[in-house]
């Protein structure tokens, strides 16, 4: 008797503890977090589709720059669709309800996403470096297998790392009792793969895209001074200048402003989406390293819906700090459905809002301003 009185109070404790971890999280908060993790999910696909339809759409705009935020558009159009339902249904039943399979297989497409859009983030950082600081490597460099071949790696990487993970050999996916959801949780030998995971996928992409922004801005303020000075030295006296080389030094400098101008508003842009990221990720990397007991409930949640916000914040950005992308999202939404078929080629007659977008310069103009 006294044992079966012992064996219900070890239950009864464990009731109250499972029952106390889950109460962290209170109804309405979680309520209030599925409403706005389905209008995230909605702007995300919406948004992302129609970058990816834009970018096709439009040759004016397709570059390699461009190749690289279609793979982290893509990224973030799978993440609202395949993780973001799992979300909302985890914060509406405040409970998994899908299946042990499906609770290894969405935390492993969560993590995957994330890594393929830093590691495209970095590599679109990476081309705009190149692009600016050294120019002569850039033909050699973004050829079009090259580019493929960075695109691949960044999916494989991103997901080939989490493998032992998937497998349970290095933690495991399944079900934390503490966040309500399914996560990386560690494995029957006590080891946990997020430590690793956050320094290898998070750590080392972000140092690479500072030390680039570093270096671009570095030689874009030194290109600027030299050619300030070169102007200085050429233009003495401009009222002793002959006309007809003074006209031509104008349309030249003019071109290569407008060249300059239009690489560095990309660059801003990317810099821009780097920055979202940061702001996105950094809260629930920090939550989960640094409150891994849940002691925090409110800054899970904060955390977890800035994460999920980072699927739609890009096309935004796109749309506020770039006109050519706005033209581009223009000419996707005035495009008929017949005219889809034609997206990949370059050859068909695009939609009249493609034809207000300005063709960039030459980025030969760009080069010789920063060998100036």
């Amino acid at each position: 008797m006294a044992d079966a009185d012992l064996l219900n109070f070890t239950d009864d404790i464990t009731s109250n503890v499972q029952q106390s971890e889950l109460s962290k999280f209170s109804p309405a908060l979680l309520t209030f977090a599925a409403v706005i993790t389905g209008i995230i999910m909605v702007v995300g696909l919406f948004g992302n589709l129609l970058t990816v339809v834009a970018l096709l759409k439009c040759p004016k705009v397709r570059n390699v720059a461009a190749a690289f935020i279609i793979s982290l558009c893509i990224a973030d159009f799978l993440f609202c669709a395949v993780v973001l339902p799992f979300a909302i249904s985890g914060f509406w039943t405040r409970t998994w309800s899908h299946g042990g399979a499906l609770c290894k297989l969405v935390p492993f497409l969560r993590y995957g996403n994330v890594g393929v859009s830093l590691l495209s983030i970095a590599l679109i950082t990476l081309n705009r470096y190149i692009m600016i600081a050294h120019h002569s490597w850039y033909a050699r460099v973004y050829r079009k297998h090259n580019i493929a071949l960075m695109i691949v790696f960044s999916w494989m990487f991103s997901y080939g790392m989490q493998i032992p993970t998937l497998l349970g050999v290095w933690g495991q996916f399944d079900y934390d009792p503490e966040l309500g959801t399914c996560s990386i949780v560690p494995d029957d030998n006590g080891r946990s793969a997020k430590t690793a995971l956050f320094v290898i996928a998070f750590i080392v992409p972000a140092l690479l895209i500072l030390i680039c922004y570093a270096r671009i801005f570095w030689v874009v303020h030194s290109s600027e001074q030299r050619m300030r000075e070169h102007q200085r030295s050429q233009h003495p006296n401009p009222g002793t200048l002959n006309n007809g080389s003074d006209k031509r030094s104008t349309i030249k400098d003019t071109r290569e402003t407008k060249a300059r101008r239009n690489e560095w508003r990309i660059t801003k842009m990317v810099l821009a989406i780097f920055l979202s990221f940061l702001v996105c990720y950094l809260p629930i990397t920090i939550a989960k390293v640094a409150d891994s007991h849940v002691h925090y409930p409110m800054f899970h949640i904060a955390g977890y819906l800035l994460l999920y916000a980072s699927a739609c914040v890009n096309p935004i950005i796109y749309v506020i700090m770039n006109a050519q992308y706005r033209a581009a999202y223009a000419a996707a939404l005035c495009c008929p459905l017949s005219r889809l078929s034609g997206l990949t080629s370059g050859a068909y007659p695009s939609s009249p809002a493609c034809h207000h977008i300005k063709k960039p310069e030459r980025t030969s103009a760009l080069a010789s301003y920063i060998r100036t």
